[in-house]
């Protein structure tokens, strides 16, 4: 099928939701991926940090192909063994938690959701604070947790008992809370956001808050986790734990899938009838999620995202220093944000055209999020790229 048919049936039988740049990708490999044209493109974003172990990595593929010729679907009213393998290895690299699965990080925000409203219902609480320029998801009740009014747009009314707070500031929290305050929920990084990351005293802070207030820690690591920090998960540099953690993304490295993991005694709460999902955890995804934790441990690339992470923020400082146009380079590990003093999304068309892919978020602000097993020689070949750009731009 020629690239102009694909396109015009896009047209014809799509929804228009999604801005798409006019590029029929057909394949990837590794950090790279090709159009119809044969035009090779560097993706240093890896889909909103989906594809972290770069596309079609041999042991998600050998991992796939050989669930998808055994078993490709279980309901959830019986057993499959790579369910439950999957609910170990993030529970045993977490805080020992139980995982609930779905399709997607908004289903698992909207499980946290329920789950803290559940557990909280005998005592008569339901609000739940979250934070300026958050994103959670685009259900109802997540778009609503979401405290950014652009999304909101058209959908009111929106879901009762949300209330929005500046991140990293305690005392706003303190005075937001109530006697009907039943959760904090917040990434640790925020994402589309512009990457803004938690002071530790501040989540220090928020952990102390929930224990006093018997007030539930939701932790959204949505974009986060699975190792995009060096860490597991973003929490674990800031020595806290939290009551609820939710995951998507990178965890199946492109197969669609979704976890909340809570603690064992809120999780109890969750009783049979109260919440379902008929594809959570079937056994493709699973399988695919079981081969990105093995592949992380075998290639030890918790390792490789803290050096390749310094390399990246070391290279882009000393751009920073030479380009004026660059506000500042913030982050932790490969979930990197660089803020330009001008609008991004020329740039990021720019470097698009190039033959590199990145992202634009919150006006401003660049997302530079390679795959966790990039190498220097990647990094050095964006780089290249989008610092001739920005001199194109300045």
């Amino acid at each position: 099928m020629t690239e102009s048919k694909i396109i015009e049936n896009y047209k014809n039988y799509v929804i228009p939701n999604y801005t798409r740049n006019p590029i029929v990708l057909i394949k990837g490999d590794g950090v790279y991926v090709w159009d119809e044209n044969g035009k090779r493109y560097l993706d240093l974003f890896s889909g909103w940090a989906v594809s972290s172990l770069g596309h079609c990595h041999s042991n998600v593929a050998r991992a796939i192909q050989n669930q998808a010729a055994t078993l490709v679907h279980v309901p959830n009213t019986f057993y499959s063994e790579p369910q439950g393998l999957l609910a170990k290895y993030i529970s045993e690299n977490s805080f020992n938690g139980q995982c609930f699965f779905c399709n997607s990080g908004a289903e698992a925000n909207e499980a946290a959701i329920k789950l803290a409203r559940i557990h909280c219902s005998s005592k008569g609480k339901y609000k739940i604070i979250t934070m300026e320029d958050s994103f959670h998801g685009r259900t109802l009740a997540t778009v609503t947790a979401t405290a950014q009014p652009k999304y909101h747009d058209g959908f009111a009314p929106l879901v009762e008992g949300f209330t929005y707070v500046p991140f990293n500031d305690l005392g706003e929290v303190e005075r937001a809370i109530d006697d009907k305050t039943c959760g904090i929920m917040l990434e640790p990084i925020q994402g589309e956001g512009g990457i803004n990351i938690a002071d530790k005293e501040y989540l220090k802070g928020l952990r102390e808050i929930c224990d006093d207030g018997e007030i539930l820690l939701i932790l959204d690591e949505v974009q986060s986790g699975m190792g995009r920090t060096g860490k597991y998960f973003a929490y674990q540099h800031y020595d806290i734990i939290p009551d609820i953690m939710t995951l998507a993304k990178s965890l199946g490295n492109g197969t669609a899938i979704g976890a909340m993991e809570s603690r064992k005694e809120i999780a109890k709460s969750l009783v049979p009838g109260s919440h379902a999902s008929t594809f959570g955890g079937n056994p493709l995804a699973c399988a695919a999620s079981v081969a990105v934790f093995e592949t992380i441990q075998s290639e030890n690339l918790l390792e490789n995202v803290t050096k390749m992470g310094n390399y990246a923020f070391e290279q882009l400082r000393n751009i920073a220093k030479e380009l004026d146009i660059i506000k500042e380079v913030r982050g932790i590990g490969l979930m990197i944000g660089i803020e330009l003093k001008i609008e991004a999304s020329e740039t990021v068309k720019k470097c698009m055209e190039a033959g590199l892919l990145l992202n634009c978020t919150h006006e401003s602000v660049i997302r530079f999020m390679p795959q966790l097993n990039v190498k220097k020689e990647h990094i050095d070949e964006g780089l290249d790229i989008l610092k001739n750009v920005l001199k194109s731009v300045n």
